[in-house]
This record gives structure tokens, C-alpha cells and sequence, in this order.
């Protein structure tokens, strides 16, 4: 038998204990899981209607009516220059989820290509991205964001960037050792002994089923990376004004928390809200894609 035609015969990628039906299946008997999906698929929603959904444009101002609580006409109030919380609000959704999907997606992008190879190659490849991983894992998350956030400058893009880099690490970590145990099973062995390329072994039995476990740390981290940017553009480092952000509602905010609470009231429950939502929706999804769990 060639090596072509044994690769055409290799062994069907096996799967670690899960399906849809039965990830469906395990999600709807956990209330809490499902509660978290709901939050999460809800504010999605709001951030792509928002043009909709907002009564008022978020950043025209009007100083009759500054620093006014809520009312009928304005539902959360007005900040500083009159501009309408709720408006501003249901916009800056837009900016926080973005900044925590896209800072993944750009973590996941770095860190799981380097993660597989080196848990794939091993030797001194593994050696190098491991040390690399440990040196940056030894910073604090927060405080490595904000210094590469200061480095390239204030703006939400280079925020995200600054998150997905930040973020990067955790997801090199979580590769490798998924690629050390996959590795070593027999349908990979099988794949590698009748001539199936790296390419190919990578990306029909390696990637497949690492798949779970970097879609529950990826969930987790969406909500990690929505505090960071909160986190930056308090500081100034993100969203900039007038463009509204949950975190730089709060920046405006502190300035006037005794004369005007529900300026920093609502977007601090929205960040609340949607983070518990991404947690919640992660523990449920961690239980579904459990392969011990024979449920």
C-alpha cells in the first residue's frame, strides 16, 4: 500500500467525550448555565440594536438638562453635559463587548498556534515559547495590559490589543498541555504511522479535540478582558471621549458620585451583569464539555 492511499485509510478523528446533542442536553439541565447564555445573547443583541434601542444620540449634550436624575424622558438620567445615561449606556455595550471579543479572539489567534507547537514538537521549540509564557505569566494581567496600552497610546483598538496580548499567554499554557495529552493517543499514533503530514494531524486530530477546553477558557476570559478595558478606559487608556464605553462612563463618573449616583450606578451593574453572564455561561459550559461526565 502507498503512503498516499494509507493516508487516504487513516483512523477518523476521535472525540473526547462530547457532541452537540449531548452538549445541548447536559446545558439544558443547568439552570444557571442557561441564565448566562440568556444575559450574554441579550446584551448582544442590545450592543447590534443599539441605534435602535437608544431614545437619544449618546453624545449630543444639552445644558438644560445637566446632571438630571432619572425621569420619564430620561429613564437613568443625564450626566455632566446633559447627554442621556440610558443612550449612552445601550452605545457603550458596544464598545465593551467588542473590546472582550476581540482582545480574545487576538489572544487565542497568538496563543494557540504557539501553544501547539510547541506541546507538538516538543524539544527546544517548547523550551523557548514555555520560558517566553512563564516570563510573561509572571506579570500581573492588569498591570502588563495597562503598560502596553500606555506604550501604544490611548484608543480602544490599541486597548484590545493590548488585552489580547496580555491574554495571549493563558491560551499557549492550555494548548500545549491539551497537545501533550492528545498527542499521545492511538488514533493520533495511528494517523502518524500510515503517513498522515503534521499539516494534517494538527488539524484533523489535535485541533478538533483540544476544541472544548479553549472554548470554556475563551468564555472565561471574554468576561476578564470586558473588566480589563473597563479597567483601561477608566484610566483614560481605552475608549475615548466623547465615544461612550461602560468604563469610561465611570472615568466621567467619579467626579460627580455624591451629586449624581446614577452616573456610575448603571454602567457598574452593566459591567456586573455581563460579566456574571460570561462566568456563569463558562462553569456551564466547563460541566457540558466534561468528558468524564457520561451523562
Amino acid at each position: 500500500m502507498s503512503i498516499s492511499n494509507a493516508a487516504a485509510t487513516a483512523p477518523a478523528p476521535a472525540r473526547t467525550g462530547w457532541s452537540q446533542s449531548r452538549v445541548w442536553r447536559r446545558l439544558r439541565r443547568n439552570p444557571t448555565a442557561l441564565a448566562g447564555g440568556v444575559i450574554v445573547l441579550l446584551f448582544i443583541a442590545i450592543a447590534i440594536a443599539a441605534p435602535l434601542l437608544a431614545p437619544y444620540e449618546p453624545n449630543v449634550s444639552s445644558w438644560l438638562t445637566v446632571r438630571k436624575p432619572p425621569t420619564a424622558a430620561h429613564w437613568m438620567g443625564t450626566d455632566d453635559v446633559g447627554r442621556d445615561v440610558m443612550s449612552r449606556l445601550i452605545h457603550g455595550s458596544r464598545a465593551s463587548l467588542s473590546a472582550g471579543i476581540i482582545s480574545v479572539a487576538i489572544a487565542l489567534l497568538i496563543g494557540v498556534p504557539l501553544g501547539v507547537l510547541a506541546g507538538y514538537y516538543g524539544g527546544w521549540l517548547d523550551a523557548v515559547i514555555s520560558r517566553v509564557t512563564e516570563a510573561v505569566l509572571a506579570c500581573p494581567f492588569l498591570i502588563l495590559a495597562i503598560a502596553l496600552a500606555a506604550f501604544l497610546g490611548p484608543s480602544l483598538t490599541n486597548a484590545m490589543i493590548a488585552i489580547g496580548i496580555s491574554a495571549a499567554p493563558i491560551f499557549v499554557r492550555l494548548a500545549r498541555g491539551q497537545v501533550l495529552s492528545v498527542k499521545t493517543e492511538d488514533y493520533v499514533q495511528g494517523a502518524r504511522a500510515v503517513g498522515c503530514s503534521d499539516f494534517r494531524i494538527i488539524r484533523r486530530y489535535i485541533l478538533p479535540n483540544i476544541f472544548p477546553p479553549l472554548l470554556v477558557q475563551s468564555t472565561l476570559t471574554i468576561a476578564t478582558a470586558i473588566i480589563a478595558e473597563a479597567s483601561l478606559s477608566f484610566l483614560g487608556l481605552g475608549q475615548q471621549p466623547p465615544d461612550p464605553s461602560w468604563g469610561s462612563m465611570l472615568n466621567t463618573a467619579k467626579n460627580f458620585i455624591t451629586q449624581a449616583p446614577w452616573m456610575a450606578i448603571w454602567p457598574g451593574v452593566a459591567i456586573f451583569v455581563v460579566v456574571f453572564g460570561f462566568n456563569i455561561l463558562g462553569d456551564g459550559l466547563r460541566d457540558a464539555l466534561d468528558p468524564r461526565d457520561s451523562r
